[in-house]
């Protein structure tokens, strides 16, 4: 067996991530060939519990950013937030390329955009369409997840064939409009692949993800045998959850109502576009649930991961304006737990069983299937592709490496697997494959409106603020000679109940005051200084904490 050549010896593929290679969400690979450039979706990643105050973290776009005239297009496999999340922040700063996706994709992503008050060239194609983007084709290959319209992609280089899976599963009971295009998976393995690379996400987990058949029936059951209120939270993307929801509430009385800005949006999209039908008589306002009995309501929500402002988070606190939880309903958490979330999901279900409410979830019953491929799924699509170079995508390190020794597993030569991690740059020529370079990659931190304003000083700052608080120090000074005309005042937050610790802070201030009177020269920078260092000093011999320490000296 022969590998294609490429059509000239001094082609060469380069190929680097600028995230998504080292932690779950952050989607974003670059291709590189005959100096022509094309990014492989472009996402988010949820900010870690230490990040406080931060909203989102998109990929540094920063190796692009001097060879924007070399973009041709940005390529998205799917909607889902780790892979579109990030286009209103990086689309404006890479002079805003074309952008491919299904139409369904396209449509969140445009959400996004009005959102952001920006317009961008999208161009929506379909499973089997093939698009030319310099040296590279593209052709959309059908592949099932947990939102619709999902693509695997070949793409033609002149090195060599390269597959991306995209997020993907593999379920025999999915009709074929929403399955994975297995015969156009093995006809691609024919060309002789150049490279593999595939999801990693799920790659600990044996065997194969649950048949959405079987979660059908255990929904079913759950309508059938429960004769009280049944509200399901699920990911506002995963339209056939809905639509499945939606079918039984029909089947069995029941009106529906949604609930969560991202839910009705995507509602609203996925119906525009005939992916969901729901009768008209069917849906209701929660105005009108107020006059239905329980066994007649059907409540669909955002918030399966704890959220904190989401739909079920408040309902589960009783915050909610419209819906409170009382006993006898049913609550159904139709999602898998996404890493880091773990005690955010607990409270919620905690809070729901206070006020009542039955719970349901993954691992206590089959409400859910995983969107992502597990190790049977994954050694199939290996003997479908029978790729030269196997490159394990999107998951932290411990599932890249176990994605790698599963292809060794599989019989591909250990020097074939790629394992690398963002910034490295794996370059393709005629001789092999190998990592030759780094380019920098990091990430860029989301803060309100501000994009980049806030790196790790700040957030060592919050944590600090967060773990010890604060202690201010106010004082009025003669910019003359340095006498103290008001003050010192001390006031603290998050560090001691000032009623009880009052004789700290005395003792706060009459060293304040004595920093003050030792001081040789009016250098207020150097009096604020040595203030802190006395107040930390002593803080921590009183109550061994280390509040941050602000002295504001206003000279008269």
């Amino acid at each position: 067996m022969t590998w294609a050549e490429p059509s000239s010896k001094k082609d060469k593929l380069r190929l680097y991530p600028l995230g998504g290679l080292g932690e779950i969400g952050l989607n974003m690979t670059v291709l590189e060939c005959r100096d022509k450039i094309v990014i492989i979706d472009c996402g988010v990643m949820f900010p870690d519990s230490d990040m406080l105050g931060v909203d989102l973290v998109i990929p540094d776009p920063a190796p692009l950013l001097d060879r924007l005239e070399r973009i041709e297009a940005v390529v998205l496999t799917h909607g889902h937030e780790d892979h579109i999340g990030a286009l209103p922040f990086i689309l404006p700063l890479i002079e805003n390329p074309p952008v491919y996706g299904s139409s369904f994709t396209l449509a969140l992503v445009q959400e996004k955009l009005n959102e952001h008050q920006i317009e961008a060239d999208l161009r929506p194609v379909e499973a089997g369409d093939r698009v030319e983007l310099g040296p590279f084709g593209f052709e959309f290959i059908q592949v099932a997840h947990s939102i619709p319209e999902g693509f695997a992609l070949k793409i033609s280089t002149p090195l060599g064939v390269v597959v991306h899976s995209g997020d993907f599963k593999v379920d025999y009971g999915l009709p074929p409009e929403e399955a994975t295009d297995l015969s156009g998976l093995a006809r691609i393995g024919e060309e002789k692949v150049l490279l593999l690379m595939a999801d990693s996400t799920n790659v600990e987990r044996e065997g194969s993800t649950l048949p959405e058949e079987t979660v059908s029936r255990s929904f079913e059951q759950i309508f059938r045998e429960n004769k009280g209120r049944i509200l399901v939270a699920c990911f506002a993307s995963n339209i056939r959850r809905v639509r499945e929801v939606v079918e039984l509430a029909g089947r069995f009385g029941r009106k529906v109502a949604f609930t969560g800005k991202s839910l009705v949006t995507n509602v609203r999209i996925a119906r525009e576009l005939g992916l969901l039908f729901i009768p008209e008589d069917q849906e209701v306002t929660f105005t009108q649930l107020k006059d239905l009995p329980k066994r007649q309501i059907c409540v669909i929500s955002t918030g399966s991961q704890g959220e904190p402002l989401a739909a079920l988070t408040r309902i589960a606190r009783g915050e909610h304006k419209q819906i409170e939880v009382e006993e006898g309903d049913v609550v159904v958490l139709s999602s898998r737990v996404i890493p880091g979330h773990e005690r955010a999901i607990t409270q919620v279900i905690n809070n729901l069983c206070r006020r009542g409410a039955d719970v349901l979830y993954e691992g206590m019953a089959a409400v859910h299937s995983s969107g992502h491929a597990y190790q049977d799924e994954l050694k199939l699509l290996l003997r479908l592709i029978k790729p030269r170079y196997y490159l394990p995508v999107h998951g932290e390190i411990r599932h890249l490496i176990h994605n790698g020794r599963l292809a060794v597993k599989m019989g591909l030569p250990e020097e074939r697997v790629l394992r690398i991690e963002n910034g490295d740059v794996v370059v393709f020529d005629g001789r092999g494959a190998g990592v030759a370079d780094r380019v920098e990659s990091g990430r860029i931190i989301v803060d309100g409106k501000g994009v980049g304003d806030v790196g790790d000083v700040v957030l060592r700052d919050r944590r600090h603020l967060s773990s010890d608080g604060v202690v201010f120090v106010l004082l009025v000074v003669d910019h003359t000679s340095g006498e103290i005309i008001s003050g010192p005042e001390v006031v603290s937050r998050g560090f001691v109940f000032e009623e009880e610790q009052g004789g700290l802070l005395e003792e706060a201030k009459e060293l304040v005051s004595q920093v003050m009177d030792e001081l040789k020269e009016p250098d207020w920078a150097e009096a604020q200084n040595l203030i802190r260092r006395a107040l930390r000093r002593h803080f921590n011999r009183a109550l061994e904490r280390r509040p941050m320490v602000l002295p504001m000296i206003l000279p008269m």
